[in-house]
């Protein structure tokens, strides 16, 4: 199973969905283009306390992490 997560002022939220299930996937890609056309921020986990931006949705990714633009003050 992959994971989006989604993080939030009310904590996060997971969305899981399998890699082979074609409407699965296409209702994960749906959400990675919602929620980056809200200004999120899509990373990747690349190794242990590391991450990566992602520009494009990527189906094998196991965990895609989304968090909200911050605004300075």
């Amino acid at each position: 199973m992959a994971t989006q997560i989604v993080m939030d002022h009310t904590g996060d939220t997971r969305h899981e969905f399998d890699p082979e299930n074609a409407e699965a996937v296409a209702r994960a890609e749906r959400r990675f283009r919602e929620l980056t056309g809200l200004g999120f921020t899509a990373a990747v986990r690349t190794a242990p306390g590391e991450v990566s931006r992602i520009r494009s949705f990527d189906p094998t990714a196991h965990e895609t992490l989304f968090y909200p633009r911050l605004v300075g003050g």
